[in-house]
């Protein structure tokens, strides 16, 4: 054993192991652990171990959930859902805020217990996770307390099924199963596979606390079991993992009517400018990509540094690097803990192979016996490489120079993901200008890895869609009602048009593409209206798209206020063209048109952010973008009040947007283009493409470079083209197009996407840090 003079000059700590024999005698009372449906344990059948990945013993068998386990579960969960949506707001806050303090009183049973099951230090699981759990049911109290006045219209979706990953199993089932009862929904959820143990301890709190049988119901398995909950009759499905299979959920639940929500995949870039606090910006990276063990969707992976001051920014990062204590989980003074599978490992090890193979250094990275490897990153690496392309979801990051602000906007751009991303600048000028053109769901200024109930968390692109926490949080787990049932009364859809020849009508009207008319690419046309329209296609909607990503960045600069008056100005130039415009549609149509253009000219300058009220010391800020480019599919039963319903809201917003019009009735839309050139609409900001309207649709929906699509009722194609470009689609299925059921903030918030910044301001209390670690 050192002496006391040795240990001052070597600095080591001794062990400081957290007592886990709570956790372990909990464990051997289980024996074998079942799912919890409709408020009790079942007994187990098929079970699988889970196991402690710091040194591979097994620490419980769980059971292995089958179809017809969720379909009991399901059933609960429907039988008890009339009952928890009719429970008074206050009421379901009460069961929150007793959930809430349960917890807290157990956070060191739940600390040690999430640590055994995934790998994590302890000192993460007890400072950052449990408290962040007891925060969201807090929070969610206070929302299920005022969610009549704050969401009036509004009620719960039914049953929600979740399935949550491993890195965060009890926090992850936190951030979906708070927002969901606390909107009056009741809830399937599926834990990891590997981490299942910290839901089943909730579940005991839910039952302690009273929670009526039903509400909450978890069923543990593997990837079998969440795909039989991503198939059985639920209203809505939030999912939490990785893009590939994201990807296939989408798909499966195409054509469906079903809810979904996706929090996936992300590489996101830590970027360093030449101004900022090096010594600060080096913790960040620590906290951002090592104490997790890389194990974050949205830790700052890719480091992006100003070449002026890389040599010096390397030698602070190795040095700092060096120093980390790789470990036990459960020692209190352990910076990196365990990766929690050897399937992950080996995956991990795969992908640092590749990256060397083409061309990468690593520094660091040492691989440790069991599921141990020391932190480092990829130096000298190519954008191209697979380390720098693929998700690790290590305790590796990748480090490449930039020379100017714009270089390093575009490496952090060049990537399929878009979850969040770090930016680290003593000039807010700049750390403003990064946060706003980096394209991603959040950005931490001078900090990173920053969470809070109050402040939304999700993805753009490859990262998915829909929003965790706050306001945004909420909404997506609540319906307006709509004013008919799904898929009802809607106006049929049209056969495929019939191509004419030339010359069989005496007039050609043109595709209005980039601010300008043009024939369609194959020259084709059809007859509708007593006019031969152009009869679109792939092409034609690959120009369109080009033109409208060309006319968002001038677009998106006039602001809000500038946006407002070139809506003003097109409802004077309709006005002044009634008649013309009531050839082709009905004179409420046309009223209703200008009306739109008033109310959305109303909201272009006032549909805006909100700073919430998160950690202190951090000013946050929740800012609406615009989606970018938008497929607009225009209804069959009011071709032009309805096209100017979705196309309004769309453009006040900032989106470019292509516009499929009616596909029998396309003359109104067609005029439109002269009205839109003589208001100021800047060219490309708004592209018309005739023809047939389903298979334009899915070809918009295919494109990857469109950004959302809006369609006047569910389309299965659509859907299932838009599942593997990860874009959302938004049915709005609205009966009356002249109606206020036609308009409103439900229009705005779906042409947009909450982007959360977060930014030091003031003092820091003490304690806070640079970053949730």
């Amino acid at each position: 054993m050192p002496s006391v003079g040795e240990i001052m000059e070597s600095m080591e700590y001794g062990p400081a192991t957290e007592d886990a024999s709570a956790v372990r005698e909990w464990l051997a009372r289980q024996g074998s652990l079942g799912h919890f449906i409709d408020g009790k344990f079942t007994k187990p059948a098929k079970t699988f171990a889970t196991r402690d990945p710091a040194t591979g013993q097994d620490l419980a068998q769980v059971s292995q959930g089958s179809e017809e386990d969720i379909a009991r579960a399901v059933r609960a969960a429907r039988r008890a859902a009339p009952g928890w949506a009719a429970t008074s707001g206050h009421d379901r806050a009460r069961f929150l805020y007793a959930i809430a303090r349960t917890v807290q009183k157990r956070e060191r049973f739940l600390a040690v217990l999430e640590t055994l099951d995934n790998g994590k230090p302890i000192r993460e699981s007890r400072d950052i996770d449990i408290p962040l759990v007891v925060r969201h049911f807090y929070h969610h109290a206070g929302w299920a307390e005022i969610a009549t006045t704050e969401f009036p219209g509004h009620a719960p979706l039914g049953v929600c099924g979740q399935i949550i990953p491993w890195n965060f199993p009890l926090l992850m089932l936190a951030w979906k199963v708070a927002p969901a009862l606390a909107a009056g929904n009741t809830v399937v959820l599926k834990p990891a596979e590997y981490t299942p143990l910290t839901a089943l301890a909730f579940a005991e709190i839910c039952a302690e606390v009273g929670l009526p049988p039903g509400v909450l119901n978890i069923v543990t398995g593997d990837g079998a079991t969440g795909a039989a909950l991503v198939q059985a009759p639920v209203d809505k499905i939030a999912f939490t993992g990785s893009t590939e299979v994201g990807r296939g959920i989408a798909r499966a639940l195409a054509g469906t009517g079903k809810r979904l929500t996706l929090e996936l995949g992300g590489k996101s870039p830590f970027v360093v400018m030449a101004d900022a606090d090096l010594d600060a910006a080096v913790e960040g990276v620590v906290d951002s990509i090592w104490f997790n063990q890389g194990q974050v969707c949205c830790a700052g992976s890719r480091i992006l540094v100003a070449e002026a001051i890389a040599e010096r920014f390397e030698t602070l990062l190795r040095r700092r690097m060096e120093k980390l204590r790789v470990g036990p989980p459960l020692d209190k003074s352990t910076d990196i803990g365990a990766i929690v599978d050897p399937v992950q490992k080996q995956r991990i090890l795969e992908i640092l192979t590749e990256a060397q193979a083409a061309g990468a250094e690593l520094v660091g990275g040492q691989e440790g016996s069991g599921c141990f490897i020391a932190p480092g990153y990829l130096r000298r690496i190519a954008p191209a490489n697979p380390g720098m392309r693929k998700e690790i979801f290590g305790p590796i990051a990748t480090l490449s120079t930039f020379r100017t602000p714009d270089e390093a906007i575009e490496l952090a751009n060049n990537t399929a993901y878009g979850l969040a991303a770090s930016v680290w600048s003593e000039s807010a000028t700049v750390a403003t200008d990064l946060a706003a053109r980096i394209r991603a769901g959040v950005v931490w200024i001078n900090c990173a890895n920053l969470f809070d109930a109050a402040a939304p968390f999700g993805g753009v692109r490859d990262s998915g869609y829909g929003r965790e926490g706050g306001r945004e949080g909420m909404l997506d787990y609540l319906a307006v009602p709509q004013s008919r049932p799904a898929g009802k009364g809607a106006a049929p859809r049209p056969a495929n048009p019939v191509e004419v020849g030339p010359g069989e009508i005496d007039r050609t009207v043109k595709l209005y593409i980039g601010g300008a008319q043009k024939r369609p690419d194959g020259g084709a046309s059809y007859a509708a209206q007593g006019e031969l329209i152009p009869l679109g296609g792939r092409k034609d909607i690959r120009n369109a798209v080009e033109a409208a990503q060309g006319a968002l960045g001038k677009w998106q600069a006039l602001g809000g206020h500038g946006r407002a008056q070139v809506l003003y100005f097109m409802a004077e130039n309709l006005a002044l063209r009634r008649t013309e415009f009531a050839r082709f549609a009905s004179d409420a149509e046309v009223e209703t048109a200008i009306r739109r253009c008033f109310f959305y000219a109303g909201f272009a300058d006032k549909y805006d952010g909100q700073t919430v009220s998160a950690k202190g010391g951090l000013l946050t800020l929740v800012q609406p973008e615009p989606q970018g480019v938008m497929g607009i599919i225009a209804p069959e039963n009011a071709p032009f009040a309805g096209l100017m319903s979705l196309l309004l809201p769309a453009i006040a917003m900032g989106n470019a947007t292509i516009v499929v019009p009616s596909q029998d009735r396309p003359m109104a839309a067609l005029t439109l283009a002269q009205v839109l050139a003589c208001s100021d609409v800047p060219g490309g900001v708004v592209n018309i493409v005739t023809g047939p309207r389903d298979a334009l649709a899915e070809a918009l929906a295919a494109h990857d470079g469109v950004n959302a699509i809006w369609q006047p009722e569910p389309n299965p194609a659509v859907e299932r083209a838009a599942a593997e470009t990860l874009i959302p689609v938004w049915s709005t299925d609205v009966s009356d197009w002249g109606s206020e059921d036609a308009q409103g903030r439900r229009f705005l918030r779906a042409a947009s996407r909450a982007k959360t910044i977060w930014l030091p301001y003031g003092a820091l209390p003490a304690g806070t840090g640079n970053s949730a670690y």
